[in-house]
């Protein structure tokens, strides 16, 4: 039977296991962590408060749906969630609060009331990356972007005429002050750019697509939280057959020619005909493979935003937030200025608060909330983070403080800090990167590392660090190019 090692049980190479399992393959995952998830992974903090450790956002759900489907499962015996009713609570400085409803009729609504904005603008707007969308992702998100089949499939013919109103040469925020006067509404739209770890003031304006995915498709709760996805995706794989081995982290990929023949770890090898590695490319070079020679430019490629995250267990409900909370900052393009370019975080950034005891109460004890609180940071570099951490915390408590009139300092009951650092350490994202190279120039998925490498046959690649990007959506694409890349399984492969 043909073997496939996966390296990383992140929802990347979890897919890749599963898609590959279903191709007919011998599937061992090999985890150096204790559990699987990656930065989807799960603690609990004293006093009865759960927190999913790092992605908060859940789009695209029929990415999950399909793998199950694929395995002829039913993925409602597996995995259940609903559609959220409110996407977004937001605040700026001025006291302006907006409630991003998920229907677009009550969005535009509470967009002209709250910003003045007429109705039929932003009604126009999502029509347009809507249909911008649709004739673009198969060619840029579902397939490779490093092959030529790619530009001969028929799904071309949609994405040509789209490519001028793409924003290729102008930049996210350009495209958006154009389109809209009010610099609430321009602040908004730009925050996309955070979603795969980049600048809106030098992102091209083609990432004024990820807004559709929320509020055209909509934003979505899983019951249990996020961790349940990778939870019910690792129970399937078990089911099919898929081998989970944890605290075994790989050493090295073998090879042999133009071929990888499997992976050595401290407990044996493992012989495979095919290898994909979840674990961030740069790592996977510098460690796994180091008598090959790296793609050095794909790997210098400027690295994204990373992550300060506060866990805070609350001593009382908020009933003006929900499940998504953003709190602006007042000088948004200072803030990038100092992550991009300083290499710090500005005085006054902005803050995102989670709050998932709000759709699953046993996340908190009664009459309390579990808050995770980020801001977005330059990746880790070298920085004085101890300093950075207080100074932040500090910034973050005045600023949501002032923002719902209430003491926070006073009501956190217990804590815990994921940091750039702990973040390379946990997960292996190189100098905590959360999504590898930025995406801060208008060739940045072109300069992404391909799902395969032409220089060794049998390994592939996926996650946040490789194309299309970074999220749990784009990890799901990776997963499907990469093991439709791999080779059919036939009888005279590696036993």
């Amino acid at each position: 039977m043909a073997k496939a090692v996966v390296i990383g049980s992140g929802i990347g190479g979890i897919a890749a296991a599963i898609r590959l399992a279903v191709k007919g393959y011998a599937v061992t995952v090999l985890e150096a962590n204790a559990s699987f998830g990656g930065k989807m992974t799960q603690f609990t903090l004293p006093g009865g408060y759960r927190f999913d450790a790092g992605p908060s956002l859940f789009t695209l759900p029929q990415l999950v749906d399909d793998l199950f489907t694929l395995a002829g499962r039913n993925p409602q015996d597996y995995f259940r969630y609903q559609r959220l009713p409110i996407v977004t609570q937001y605040f700026w400085p001025d006291g302006t609060r907006l409630t991003a409803h998920a229907s677009a009729d009550d969005f535009a609504r509470e967009v002209e009331t709250k910003l003045g904005i007429p109705q039929d603008q932003l009604h126009r707007h999502l029509r347009k990356v809507a249909r911008l969308y649709h004739a673009t992702a198969n060619t840029f998100l579902h397939k490779s972007l490093h092959k030529l089949d790619t530009y001969l499939s028929p799904d071309v013919l949609k994405t040509l005429p789209a490519l001028p109103g793409l924003g290729l040469t102008t930049t996210m925020h350009a495209a958006n002050a154009r389109a809209f006067s009010d610099p609430r509404l321009v602040q908004l739209l730009d925050r996309y750019a955070t979603y795969n770890g980049s600048d809106p003031y030098q992102a091209p304006g083609t990432l004024n697509l990820i807004p559709h995915l929320e509020f055209n498709i909509g934003a979505f709760y899983p019951k249990g939280g996020i961790y349940a996805i990778a939870q019910s995706l690792v129970k399937l794989g078990e089911e099919l057959g898929v081998e989970f081995r944890f605290q075994e982290p790989v050493q090295e990929i073998l090879t042999q020619g133009n071929q990888a023949t499997g992976v050595r770890t401290g407990l044996g090898t493992y012989p495979a005909d095919v290898v994909v590695s979840n674990m961030d490319v740069v790592p996977t070079y510098r460690k796994l493979l180091p008598n090959q020679p790296a793609p050095e430019r794909t790997l210098q490629q400027p690295r994204s935003s990373s992550a300060l995250i506060y866990y805070w267990g609350i001593s009382r409900t908020f009933p003006e937030l929900d499940l998504h909370n953003i709190f602006f900052s007042q000088n948004y393009q200072r803030e990038f200025e100092h992550i991009f370019q300083k290499g710090t975080v500005a005085e006054d950034p902005t803050v995102y608060v989670n709050i998932t005891s709000k759709y699953t109460p046993e996340d908190a004890p009664t009459g309390h909330e579990n808050w995770f609180v980020m801001v977005n940071v330059p990746h880790n570099a070298g920085q004085n983070w101890e300093e950075l951490i207080q100074k932040t915390r500090q910034s973050v408590l005045s600023k949501v403080s002032q923002s719902l009139d209430v003491d926070i300092t006073s009501l956190i009951t217990t804590e815990k800090v994921w940091d750039p650092r702990g973040i390379e350490a946990d997960t292996s994202s190189f100098a905590g990167a959360l999504y590898g190279s930025s995406s801060n120039n208008r060739m940045a998925a072109f300069l992404r590392h391909p799902n395969f490498t032409s220089k060794l046959k049998g390994l592939y690649f996926v996650g946040g660090s490789v194309h299309p990007g970074g999220g749990i959506p784009l990890c799901l694409l990776s997963a499907k190019i990469a093991s439709d890349l791999a080779p059919v399984v036939t009888s005279n492969m590696q036993a």
